[in-house]
């Protein structure tokens, strides 16, 4: 039974027998793993609270015949603490995390852009550098850009024509003009695509400064380009749609999470 070592983000847990977890693994450079965590729902495991959703670790495992073994675990950086104490951020994080898993469908392929992603956008969340919802919506811009699905939010995605255009098409792959448009478009404002530009370019004095308006819009289509690529959507969207919702309802004008 061989040893190794690797830093990690914790995607998933699951009960295993009566003490015992299954832990999914987004790996620095083994890409996304499952393995078997002993005894780790004890109250006297050692390092039970290191294996939950969020937590950034160093993890030494031991090769199995199905599942590898935890062995070892220490904390890098404990994104849960401040993540869970928030709902904006709690709900964002899990849909980023849900997405991190989707977008590294076979386990132990590289995905060293996919993990330095989500590291990043988990360590903004937790710092409270930006609102939530930006975080969430540039992570899954960026992310399926690695994926190789890149959206254009200038050029034409059918012709190349140089924009800008007015016309964005999911199916397309982002901004069509005229003489390609398809059915279903949608006209975003320009203050909404210049949001979406500032996401997936990691431009943050333009992204923080967008409207309310603009970041709905752009959620909606960034959340439509998401499932049209992943052919079904996440399960933990509708979670973070509902504090959009519940900001409506009560008519409050601050930031949901106050950053």
């Amino acid at each position: 039974m061989s040893l190794y070592r690797d830093e990690a983000v914790v995607l998933r847990t699951q009960k295993l027998g009566e003490a015992d977890r299954i832990v999914t693994l987004l790996t620095r450079g083994h890409g996304r793993i499952r393995a078997v965590a002993k005894g780790v729902r004890r109250t006297t495991s050692r390092f039970g609270a290191r294996l939950e959703p969020f937590m950034h670790i160093d993890v030494q495992l031991a090769t199995g015949r199905s599942l590898d073994i935890v062995t070892q675990v220490e904390t890098v950086a404990p994104f849960g603490t401040k993540i869970c104490a928030d709902y904006a951020r709690y709900t964002s994080a899990t849909a980023i995390l849900e997405t991190a898993e989707r977008l590294s469908a076979e386990e132990r392929e590289p995905a060293l852009q996919h993990y330095l992603l989500l590291v990043g956008a988990l360590r903004a969340l937790a710092g409270g550098a930006h609102d939530p919802g930006l975080v969430l919506d540039a992570f899954l811009l960026r992310g399926l850009a690695i994926a190789g699905f890149a959206p254009s939010f200038t050029d034409c995605a059918r012709c190349s024509t140089q924009g800008p255009h007015r016309l964005f098409s999911v199916h397309s792959g982002g901004m069509v003009c005229g003489a390609c448009r398809p059915a279903g478009t949608v006209a975003p404002s320009a203050d909404t695509l210049a949001l979406l530009s500032a996401l997936l370019t990691g431009d943050w004095a333009v992204a923080d400064q967008s409207e309310e308006q603009a970041r709905r819009e752009a959620s909606g289509i960034t959340a439509a380009f998401l499932q049209w690529h992943l052919e079904r959507g996440l399960r933990s969207l509708p979670l973070v749609e509902r504090v959009y919702r519940e900001r409506q309802v009560i008519g409050d004008d601050e930031p949901v999470a106050h950053l």
